[in-house]
């Protein structure tokens, strides 16, 4: 069911490469997507948003345990506490409700609960507190490097330098080490049988380039109508296209409560991709998720009995001390 554009901006000209079954998307132009997408209008009557960190490809633990913390020690001089830094800056991203945020609002968090720590306060390390950051975050609404270069020339703060310093450093890292992540097991198959009735953008908070470099390496970019990553916006504004579709004939596929966040707000279903269980989770997707989606028996109870096992998975607190802030 189509709808009015949306009026921002962005999104180039998308054309079906095939009239096959399975329609597949190309991109006739190579700029990159900055904002949301631009004068979009279904192309069909169902539309389906995927997440890709940890719900498409299981690269969450490599790329946060193998690349994002030890930059993030090295970053902040967290040396003497390293073992801790660790330990926050996993159960940010990785174990805790706050899984899949926006890198610098987990560093902010992740920072937040290493200072609250007895036995970091035990040995007089500094943890930094990143005000101007958080001032960064608190006014700016597209949360990735090319906005936060901005902000860092324009005000010359050093928080805000040592945050883009330490999220280009990221971003080397993850292209040296993260190669030949296949996809999850079913995920293809998915993607397919969505593809056959519904019109598809990866909705994620990866950078822009990470994603296409992914997506296009394991053939899975001609699915999709859009890549929408870091510098598109938050995940919420991405899925204001859902508004575009009939009740109860948009998705989102995630395995965070932010994803989950960003499809209520935008009056989206929502499968999730269990934190620990992606395979069953995509296994179970493929037997009756897609078909319960699109012959209408998704919402109500089916919905909520997801929504109630997937809330078990991640926990709101820490597994050690804290003290107050």
């Amino acid at each position: 069911m189509a709808g009015q554009p949306l009026p921002s901006s962005g999104l180039p000209n998308l054309v079906p490469l095939a009239p096959s079954r399975v329609r597949l998307w190309r991109n006739p132009q190579t700029k990159k997507i900055t904002s949301v997408p631009k004068n979009y209008s279904p192309e069909s009557d169902y539309f389906v948003g995927i997440d890709s960190d940890g719900c498409v490809f299981d690269s969450m633990e490599l790329k946060h345990k193998e690349c994002f913390v030890p930059v993030f020690i090295n970053s902040y001089d967290l040396q003497g506490v390293s073992k801790y830094a660790r330990e926050a800056a996993e159960y940010v991203n990785l174990y805790s409700k706050s899984r899949g945020c926006n890198r610098f609002l987990a560093l902010v968090e992740q920072l937040d609960w290493l200072r609250r720590r007895p036995e970091v306060k035990a040995r007089g390390v500094k943890v930094p507190r990143l005000e101007g950051l958080k001032n960064w975050i608190e006014q700016e609404s597209k949360l990735g490097n090319p906005t936060l270069a901005n902000a860092s020339e324009a005000t010359g703060d050093p928080d805000l330098k040592k945050a883009l310093e330490w999220s280009y450093a990221v971003n080397d890292a993850i292209a040296a080490m993260v190669r030949g992540v296949p996809p999850f097991p079913n995920v293809k198959k998915c993607l397919e049988r969505f593809a056959e009735s519904a019109d598809m953008l990866v909705v994620s908070a990866t950078p822009n380039a990470a994603l296409e470099a992914e997506w296009k390496e394991h053939g899975m970019d001609g699915y999709v109508r859009a890549i929408c990553g870091q510098e598109t916006g938050s995940k919420k504004e991405t899925l204001e296209v859902a508004k575009l579709y009939g009740e109860n004939k948009s998705l989102m596929l995630g395995d965070a409560p932010g994803d989950y966040k960003a499809a209520v707000a935008n009056n989206c279903l929502f499968f999730p991709i269990n934190p620990g269980n992606e395979e069953a989770s995509w296994k179970r997707l493929f037997n009756e998720g897609i078909d319960r989606f699109f012959s209408g028996a998704f919402a109500g109870e089916y919905q909520q009995q997801l929504l109630d096992e997937f809330n078990e998975f991640l926990p709101s607190a820490p597994p050690w001390p804290v003290d107050e802030k």
